[in-house]
C-alpha cells in the first residue's frame, strides 16, 4: 500500500480547469517533490489531496483511506503545513501546540512532553508564552511546522514551506523534513524551488497548467533531455546574439558574463566557436560542455523560465 494514491483528480473553477485528470502515487517513506510554475495547480492539488477542497472527479487516498469518504480517519494520518500560517495569533506557541495535540486525542502527559521537545527543536523555548501574532514570519512558520508534526503523522504535506523565510528558519524547515522522513514519515513537498527539490526529493513530479507532464527521479528526468546539452563560453569582449547563428545551435542565452549555447552536437559547436573567435581576433576566456540540469529540464517541460 502506498502512502498516497491519487486517481483522475479533477477540479474546475468556473471555466478554468485548475487540476486536470491527474493521477500519482507516493511510496511509503519517500520525500516526494511536486514542482510547477506559479499557477500550475500545485496548491489546488494539495488542497484536494488533504480534503480542503472537494474534487469534481477522481479520488485521493491517504494510507489507503479515501480523504473525501472518510475525512476524519484520513486526516488523523497526516500533518499539513500550508503556504500561509494557520496558527492562532492570540494564543501562545505553547497553547497552539497543546490545542493541536488535543484535537488529535493526545493525553496531557504525552502532549506536555511533545510540546517541550518541539519548542526546543524549533528554537522557540524562550518565546513559548508569547502570543504568536508578535512573531516574525519565520517564527510563525516554525510554530506551524511544530503543530503539523505534533502527533507524529505518517504523511506530512508541505506547501511551499521555505517561501520567504530567513536563513535560520529555512534551515530548520529542511532539517525537520529530513528528521521526520528518517523517523518514517512520508513527505509530500510542493515547491517552485528547483534546487530544493533536487536536494531533498527522491521522486519529482512536475505539473503545468493543471496536468502532470513528468514524474521520475531528478536524475532520470535530467536524462530525458540529455540529448540536448549546452556549451558555456565567455569571451575577452562582448558579442551579440547573432554571433551564435550556426548549424547545430538550438539557441543561445546570456548567463552572467557567459553565454549558454544549447545544442545536440556540442563538438560541432565548439569547433564553430573556436573558429569564429579566431577569425574575429576574439579571445575565449572559458569554455565548457555541460549536461542538462534539473532546472533546464523543468524549463523544457513547462516552457517557463
Amino acid at each position: 500500500m502506498n502512502a498516497i494514491e491519487v486517481e483522475h483528480l479533477t477540479k474546475r473553477f468556473g471555466t478554468v480547469t485548475a487540476v486536470d485528470d491527474i493521477s500519482l502515487s507516493v511510496q511509503n517513506g519517500e520525500i516526494f517533490g511536486f514542482l510547477g510554475p506559479n499557477g500550475a495547480g500545485k496548491t489546488t492539488t494539495i488542497r484536494l489531496i488533504t480534503g480542503v477542497l472537494t474534487p469534481d472527479a477522481g479520488s485521493a487516498r491517504i494510507r489507503g483511506i479515501d480523504i473525501h469518504r472518510h475525512p476524519i480517519n484520513a486526516k488523523m494520518q497526516m500533518g499539513v503545513i500550508p503556504e500561509s500560517s494557520t496558527v492562532y495569533g492570540d494564543l501562545s506557541a505553547e497553547q497552539n501546540l497543546h490545542l493541536t495535540g488535543k484535537m488529535y486525542g493526545m493525553p496531557r502527559p504525552l502532549r506536555e512532553e511533545r510540546v517541550d521537545e518541539l519548542l526546543s527543536k524549533m528554537g522557540l523555548l524562550a518565546q513559548r508564552k508569547y502570543p504568536v501574532r508578535t512573531f516574525s514570519k519565520g517564527m510563525k512558520q516554525r510554530v506551524s511546522i511544530a503543530c503539523a508534526i505534533m502527533h507524529r503523522p505518517g504523511v506530512l504535506f508541505l506547501d511551499e514551506p521555505t517561501s520567504g523565510l530567513d536563513v535560520q528558519s529555512r534551515r530548520l524547515v529542511v532539517e525537520t523534513i529530513h528528521q521526520m522522513n528518517e523517523e518514517g514519515s512520508t513527505v509530500f513537498l510542493t515547491t517552485h524551488n528547483i534546487e530544493e527539490a533536487n536536494t531533498l526529493c527522491r521522486t519529482v513530479c512536475i505539473i503545468n497548467r493543471g496536468k502532470i507532464v513528468a514524474q521520475d527521479s531528478p536524475e532520470r528526468l535530467r536524462r530525458m533531455f540529455e540529448a540536448t546539452q549546452s556549451v558555456e563560453v565567455s569571451f575577452s569582449r562582448g558579442v551579440r546574439k547573432d554571433f551564435f547563428q550556426a548549424e547545430g545551435i538550438i539557441r543561445a542565452e546570456p548567463c552572467g558574463d557567459k553565454w549558454r549555447v544549447y545544442t545536440d552536437n556540442p563538438d560541432r559547436v565548439v569547433k564553430y566557436l573556436v573558429s569564429r573567435a579566431d577569425r574575429e581576433s576574439l579571445g575565449i576566456t572559458s569554455l565548457a560542455i555541460t549536461g542538462p540540469s534539473l532546472e533546464e529540464t523543468f524549463i523544457q517541460l513547462t516552457g517557463c523560465t
